[in-house]
């Protein structure tokens, strides 16, 4: 007899689902938890994938095992999710515990045990099922302030069996509890391509809504030509906590007709740095779909993947509800009134001294110019050939020139009274792996480097230790890095402890590295910005807090190129050190409870590769 499937496949995911449901929360079960931090909320750089949970204040809340399982993945680090542990559930997902104070005595005796045996301070293991099963409810550490941390709490996160993040709240726990719907602070509309307009201009326009009947609302109609993106600044607030928190979900609609929705309700890590698309400056959430952006958040109901069009003299109701996760929602209305793209938006002059101003708007040159005796008409030099091109339109008295470098990069633009040298080098496609020759300058770009399309730009200046190069803008960002060859500085004075920095612009400089080849340094970097040249020739501090038999303890410090790494020695033998970069503090930890006799050797490197050294005697 030929058995039905369905009915078996239905009860083995059913099965699944009421194993899931069956999750404990892991501080304080059955108590009201507070929260400080929640799933799909725009962090730097990285939505975030977790839920961040209240401890009091305090290092040392009891956090517990979610549910069976085993420790499959656990890492010891002063960076990022500091101690964090990984259990496996027999449902095939798994949950995360990060910025750990310390780990339970039976787990932490496994790690302690490997980071003897791999002489690291630092380290990351992965395990086998059997080596360190846990119970539902058990103790596998204490909640604290470990890592990338900003104070003492749990970050916890679900993940499936594909290693997304998924949403803790789905899973209904009755100690989180909100009434309390979102905050809209700003709205922005901005041109989708060269031949839109907000207002009559090529610009992103930003308004600051009004309230009423707890509907957020635009007062008047806002011109577009073309099409036009809406974002949102915007945040969640939660019951009972001042935080502020993400909005998962947002739904668009034009004259009531669904045209876009996000909703984010998972995380998928390979694809996670597209957040840089899909938010303006890490503040705004794009309510649209930039070209490129792999991130699967997004369902639109019409092929402009959320853009707003409207034919001259058409108005357009449109909608938007920003919701949680517990479907609390707040209303933006307002209207959009398509007009042809005017010739002259108003009529105020200029200064006699205003300068010629050129912006970059990803594929859009844009060139504001004051008038000109000689003519409104530019050539545009591209490629050995040359074009005309008339003004866009006249703003504030100003002459504004739109360039869709799609077509190609100008070699140089003429505006009758001065010449324009554009600065950007060469568009490199999303997606290709290229190598980019310049005279001064070499970069090469992996096939997973560029979030998007990019229109290359370079300054190339100084000489010998006062060499730079600035590669495009720190407000445009890259997936993964990009290899730089910074050629001919001419920098001929001893080079084993001058390195690339990354500076910003108030003047902080933070280590970046590079192997020097001949005159020129090579360097990977995942942003863009403007890099140094610079010099450490000064060893890390040392400070001696405790040196006894039971423990040594040291303020380490380097105020330059920063810390790379230590080891410590007692007797010969090596000693297991636990650092807090935040509070500058290494400290012993024993692999038995010998006492600690012989000479003390602590070694401190920095990234420049500087080493300062701590020397005594324990009798």
């Amino acid at each position: 007899m030929k058995l039905n499937r369905f009915p078996l496949l239905f009860l083995f995911f059913f099965t699944l689902g009421l194993q899931a449901q069956d999750y404990l929360f892991p501080v304080k079960p059955g108590q009201r938890a507070f929260l400080s931090g929640n799933f799909s909320e725009i962090r730097p750089n990285h939505f975030h994938s977790g839920i961040d949970v209240k401890i009091g204040g305090v290092d040392g809340e009891p956090i517990l095992a979610i549910t069976d399982g085993y420790v499959y993945r656990m890492k010891v680090s002063s960076y990022g999710y500091g101690n964090v542990m990984y259990i496996r559930h027999n449902d095939g997902q798994s949950s995360v515990y990060a910025h750990l104070r310390n780990f339970s005595p039976k787990i932490m005796d496994v790690m302690r045990k490997k980071m003897y045996e791999e002489q690291k301070n630092d380290l990351e293991v992965f395990l086998e099922p059997q080596e360190l099963p846990v119970k539902r409810g058990e103790i596998i550490g204490n909640g604290g302030n470990t890592g990338s941390s900003g104070g003492p709490h749990l970050h916890f996160e679900i993940r499936d069996t594909l290693d997304h993040a998924i949403d803790p709240f789905k899973y209904n726990w009755k100690e989180v509890v909100d009434n309390t719907p979102p905050i809209l602070y700003r709205v922005a509309l901005t041109p989708l391509d060269f031949l839109s307009r907000v207002d009559g201009e090529f610009a992103r326009k930003e308004f600051t809504p009004l309230i009423e009947g707890g509907k957020y609302l635009l007062p008047q109609a806002v011109k577009i030509t073309g099409r036009v993106g809406l974002e949102i600044y915007a945040i969640d607030k939660m019951d009972g906590v001042g935080n502020t928190f993400g909005i998962p979900i947002f739904e668009l609609k034009e004259d009531e007709k669904s045209l876009f929705r996000i909703n984010v309700d998972h995380i998928d890590f390979y694809k996670s740095r597209f957040l840089l698309s899909h938010a303006h400056q890490n503040r705004f959430t794009k309510v649209y779909q930039t070209p490129n952006n792999q991130m699967n958040l997004y369902s639109s109901d019409s092929l402009s993947s959320g853009a707003l069009t409207a034919a001259a003299g058409q108005r357009k109701d449109i909608n938007l509800a920003m919701k949680d996760y517990f479907g609390n929602t707040r209303i933006l209305a307002f209207q959009v009134e398509g007009e042809d793209a005017p010739l002259q938006v108003n009529r105020i002059k200029p200064s006699s001294n205003s300068p010629t101003v050129v912006t970059y708007h990803r594929e859009v040159m844009q060139i504001q110019t004051g008038p000109s005796e000689w003519g409104e008409m530019a050539e545009v030099h591209v490629h050995g050939h040359v074009m005309d091109l008339p003004p866009a339109y006249i703003a504030g008295g100003k002459r504004v020139y739109l360039w869709d470098m799609s077509y190609g990069v100008p070699d140089r633009i003429e505006l009758c009274t001065e010449t324009i040298i554009p600065s950007v080098q060469k568009k490199i496609p999303y997606g290709a792996a290229l190598a980019f020759y310049h005279q001064d300058v070499d970069i090469l770009f992996e096939e997973n480097s560029l979030l998007d399309d990019l229109f290359l730009k370079l300054e190339k200046g100084g000489k010998g230790k006062s060499s730079y190069v600035k590669v495009n803008s720190p407000q445009e960002y890259l997936q993964s890095n990009i290899e730089v060859f910074l050629k001919n500085t001419t920098f001929d004075e001893d080079k084993t402890r001058t390195h690339v920095y990354f500076q910003a612009s108030n003047g902080r400089k933070s280590f970046v590295g590079g192997t020097w080849e001949e005159n020129g340094i090579r360097f990977k970097t995942r942003n863009f910005g403007t890099f140094v040249l610079d010099e450490d020739r000064v060893a890390p501090f040392i400070r001696a807090v405790r040196v006894n038999s039971d423990e040594i303890r040291f303020i380490i410090r380097d105020d330059k190129s920063g810390i790379r790494d230590f080891e410590a020695f007692v007797n010969g033998e090596w000693i297991l050190m636990r650092y807090e970069h935040k509070q500058n503090v290494i400290w012993s930890e024993k692999m038995n409870k010998q006492p600690f006799k012989g000479e003390v050797l602590l070694k401190v490197r920095d990234m420049a590769g500087n080493e300062a050294t701590y020397r005594s005697t324990l009798n």
